[in-house]
């Protein structure tokens, strides 16, 4: 359990970088001297540095990130905390599958789903509607227009913009934005990219919004917050690192270990609930059958029932946490 007091380890009230949940997702975790922990997202590595300290000097932390800003703060940081720390560099769902084939074994594995405020921040790399940039989104781009570690390069938002067709732009943002105007949108997309190419924030937001209805502008947020959240994580592939991720870091956990995971909206929260009730199921034979032919037992018990929510000091502190939710599951057995 978390201290009853103020945390020696906590980020100060100044700090450039304030982890959400960042007190309940260490009780979740609950890091011990010794042990061997994964942060599956090191961001800015808010949560990182709080674990690190309670691993201490004969623990490890394995830190991974695809961004290579994140990956130079990993490297000072890894001079700067008690514990050993080994940097993977790599998206999350690739870096435990490799863990998974090397035979990496952990006491404990965190995410911190989504962008950090620290990818928000910095306007030129795109993600934010509320400042003038290029139009990027790439996770894996410290630098737009720079190459993944392998050389290939990841297509962009503008890309995307540039060259789907109404139906695929239309399926995106219904499905990963959730947009109740995708086709309007997707239609004005096609439309206005033929006069100039949209190419930058300002101009998507702009054609974003014209292509809404008036009264719908002023509602639910910023009008263009549903397109932008389809587009990254079209462009980062998010839901497909989250689906393959979460398998693979469960299986580098023995019996006792926690896994805790922070999802920012419902296409995130839904895969975690769906993966964590998984491995709550026991048998799943057919309920006519007299006795139990698959053997099948729960893996895990479930940490913080319902999904814990940041309290409301956290939520005025910071108001980019209001839409977190974070859930977590013990391993109790693993299977035969």
């Amino acid at each position: 359990m978390p201290p009853s007091g103020p945390d020696p380890a906590a980020p100060a009230a100044d700090a450039p970088h304030l982890p959400v949940l960042w007190e309940e997702t260490v009780a979740m975790v609950d890091p011990q001297p010794g042990q061997t922990v994964i942060d599956g997202t090191f961001g800015a590595g808010g949560h990182a540095r709080l674990v690190a300290q309670r691993l201490g000097p004969e623990g490890t932390l394995v830190v991974v990130d695809r961004d290579p800003v994140a990956l130079a703060i990993a490297a000072r940081f890894a001079t700067e905390v008690p514990c050993r720390v080994r940097i993977v560099a790599a998206p999350f769902a690739e870096a435990f599958e490799a863990l998974a084939a090397e035979g990496f074994r952990a006491d404990g594995a965190y995410f911190d789903l989504g962008m950090s405020s620290m990818q928000i921040d910095q306007a030129e790399r795109g993600f934010a509607y509320t400042r003038d940039a290029p139009l990027d989104m790439r996770m894996g781009m410290g630098d737009p227009g720079a190459a993944t570690d392998d050389d290939v390069p990841q297509i962009s938002a503008a890309e995307i913009v540039a060259t789907w067709d109404v139906p695929d732009l239309t399926r995106a943002l219904r499905d990963y934005g959730e947009e109740r105007y995708a086709l309007k949108i997707a239609k004005a997309i096609v439309r206005e990219r033929e006069k100039a190419p949209i190419d930058t924030t300002g101009r998507l937001v702009d054609v974003v919004t014209g292509a809404i209805p008036t009264p719908a502008r002023h509602v639910g947020g910023h009008p263009a917050k549903r397109t932008f959240q389809a587009l990254r994580i079209v462009v980062n592939d998010e839901l497909g690192q989250v689906d393959r991720a979460l398998p693979a870091a469960w299986d580098l956990l023995g019996v006792g270990g926690r896994l805790a995971v922070i999802s920012f909206h419902s296409l995130e929260d839904r895969r975690v609930k769906r993966f964590v009730s998984s491995l709550l199921r026991g048998c799943v034979c057919p309920p006519d059958l007299p006795v139990c032919v698959c053997g099948q037992e729960p893996q895990a018990e479930v940490l913080g029932k319902g999904g814990v929510v940041p309290a409301p000091e956290e939520q005025q502190q910071n108001p980019r946490s209001r839409s977190a939710r974070l859930r977590g599951a013990r391993r109790i057995a693993v299977p035969a």
